[in-house]
Protein backbone atom coordinates (compact mmCIF):
# COMPACT_ATOMS: atom_id res chain seq x y z
CA UNK A 1 0.00 0.00 0.00
CA UNK A 2 1.26 3.42 -1.20
CA UNK A 3 -1.65 5.90 -1.04
CA UNK A 4 -3.98 6.96 1.70
CA UNK A 5 -7.69 8.20 -0.37
CA UNK A 6 -9.02 10.97 1.87
CA UNK A 7 -12.95 11.70 2.48
CA UNK A 8 -13.08 14.41 -0.76
CA UNK A 9 -11.54 12.03 -3.25
CA UNK A 10 -13.68 9.44 -1.73
CA UNK A 11 -16.81 11.30 -2.42
CA UNK A 12 -15.69 12.47 -5.99
CA UNK A 13 -14.46 9.07 -6.75
CA UNK A 14 -18.26 7.61 -5.72
CA UNK A 15 -19.92 10.23 -7.16
CA UNK A 16 -18.24 9.49 -10.79
CA UNK A 17 -15.89 12.71 -11.24
CA UNK A 18 -14.07 11.73 -14.29
CA UNK A 19 -10.13 12.84 -12.94
CA UNK A 20 -10.39 11.68 -9.72
CA UNK A 21 -11.43 8.63 -10.81
CA UNK A 22 -8.63 8.10 -13.62
CA UNK A 23 -6.02 9.01 -11.04
CA UNK A 24 -7.26 6.62 -8.53
CA UNK A 25 -7.04 3.86 -11.47
CA UNK A 26 -3.40 5.07 -12.36
CA UNK A 27 -2.33 4.59 -8.57
CA UNK A 28 -4.37 1.49 -7.62
CA UNK A 29 -1.90 -1.29 -8.93
CA UNK A 30 0.75 0.60 -6.20
CA UNK A 31 -2.15 0.36 -3.72
CA UNK A 32 -4.74 2.09 -2.35
CA UNK A 33 -6.35 1.95 1.18
CA UNK A 34 -8.46 4.28 3.23
CA UNK A 35 -8.73 5.63 6.87
CA UNK A 36 -11.82 4.23 9.26
CA UNK A 37 -12.29 8.16 9.22
CA UNK A 38 -13.04 8.76 6.30
CA UNK A 39 -15.21 5.75 6.33
CA UNK A 40 -17.34 7.39 9.62
CA UNK A 41 -17.46 10.66 7.42
CA UNK A 42 -18.74 9.12 4.06
CA UNK A 43 -21.07 7.26 6.06
CA UNK A 44 -23.03 10.05 7.62
CA UNK A 45 -22.75 11.74 3.81
CA UNK A 46 -24.75 8.32 2.90
CA UNK A 47 -27.36 9.21 5.86
CA UNK A 48 -28.30 12.34 4.89
CA UNK A 49 -27.91 11.96 1.14
CA UNK A 50 -31.12 12.32 -1.08
CA UNK A 51 -30.39 8.08 -2.39
CA UNK A 52 -29.07 6.75 0.65
CA UNK A 53 -29.04 3.18 -0.59
CA UNK A 54 -27.91 3.99 -3.78
CA UNK A 55 -25.41 5.83 -2.14
CA UNK A 56 -24.47 2.86 0.10
CA UNK A 57 -24.16 0.70 -3.01
CA UNK A 58 -22.08 2.56 -4.93
CA UNK A 59 -19.28 2.34 -1.22
CA UNK A 60 -19.89 -1.17 -1.04
CA UNK A 61 -19.12 -1.71 -4.73
CA UNK A 62 -15.74 0.50 -3.61
CA UNK A 63 -14.81 -1.40 -0.67
CA UNK A 64 -13.58 -4.48 -1.44
CA UNK A 65 -10.84 -3.68 -2.88
CA UNK A 66 -9.24 -1.02 -0.70
CA UNK A 67 -8.42 -1.58 2.79
CA UNK A 68 -9.41 0.74 5.63
CA UNK A 69 -6.83 0.95 8.27
CA UNK A 70 -7.74 1.53 11.86
CA UNK A 71 -6.45 4.33 14.40
CA UNK A 72 -3.94 2.61 16.72
CA UNK A 73 -2.14 3.51 19.86
CA UNK A 74 0.92 5.03 17.71
CA UNK A 75 -1.15 6.77 15.42
CA UNK A 76 -2.65 8.54 18.25
CA UNK A 77 0.88 9.46 19.70
CA UNK A 78 1.25 11.18 16.29
CA UNK A 79 -2.08 13.25 16.73
CA UNK A 80 -1.28 14.51 20.24
CA UNK A 81 2.56 15.80 18.75
CA UNK A 82 0.96 16.77 15.70
CA UNK A 83 -1.98 19.23 17.25
CA UNK A 84 0.17 20.25 19.89
CA UNK A 85 2.80 21.55 17.32
CA UNK A 86 -0.02 22.90 15.05
CA UNK A 87 -1.97 24.73 17.87
CA UNK A 88 1.13 26.27 19.07
CA UNK A 89 1.96 27.79 15.60
CA UNK A 90 -2.06 28.95 15.69
CA UNK A 91 -2.60 26.39 12.77
CA UNK A 92 -4.77 24.01 14.25
CA UNK A 93 -6.41 21.74 11.77
CA UNK A 94 -9.92 19.52 12.43
CA UNK A 95 -9.21 16.76 14.16
CA UNK A 96 -10.29 14.26 11.90
CA UNK A 97 -8.04 15.69 9.20
CA UNK A 98 -5.43 15.23 11.64
CA UNK A 99 -6.61 11.63 12.43
CA UNK A 100 -6.45 11.16 8.79
CA UNK A 101 -2.59 12.64 8.33
CA UNK A 102 -1.50 10.58 11.41
CA UNK A 103 -2.72 7.60 9.97
CA UNK A 104 -0.81 8.72 6.29
CA UNK A 105 2.65 9.46 9.02
CA UNK A 106 2.71 6.22 10.76
CA UNK A 107 1.94 3.63 7.56
CA UNK A 108 4.41 6.13 5.40
CA UNK A 109 1.68 6.58 2.99
CA UNK A 110 1.04 9.74 0.26
CA UNK A 111 -2.23 11.10 0.89
CA UNK A 112 -4.42 11.67 -2.08
CA UNK A 113 -6.49 14.63 -0.90
CA UNK A 114 -7.65 18.23 -3.05
CA UNK A 115 -8.10 19.95 0.93
CA UNK A 116 -3.96 21.26 0.44
CA UNK A 117 -4.63 24.04 2.31
CA UNK A 118 -5.29 22.18 5.54
CA UNK A 119 -3.22 19.17 5.04
CA UNK A 120 0.38 21.34 4.10
CA UNK A 121 0.27 22.01 7.73
CA UNK A 122 1.71 18.57 7.91
CA UNK A 123 5.27 19.30 7.37
CA UNK A 124 6.24 14.98 6.55
CA UNK A 125 2.95 14.63 5.19
CA UNK A 126 3.48 13.78 1.46
CA UNK A 127 0.07 15.04 -0.63
CA UNK A 128 -0.77 14.49 -3.98
CA UNK A 129 -3.93 16.67 -5.16
CA UNK A 130 -5.21 17.51 -8.64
Amino acid sequence: MKYLIDTDWLIDHLSGVEKVKSKLEELAPEGLVISIVSLAEIYEGIFYSREPQRSESALEAFLPGVPVLNINEEICKIFGKERGRLRQQGQIIGDLDLFIASTCLYHNLTLLTNNVSHFERIETLNIIAI
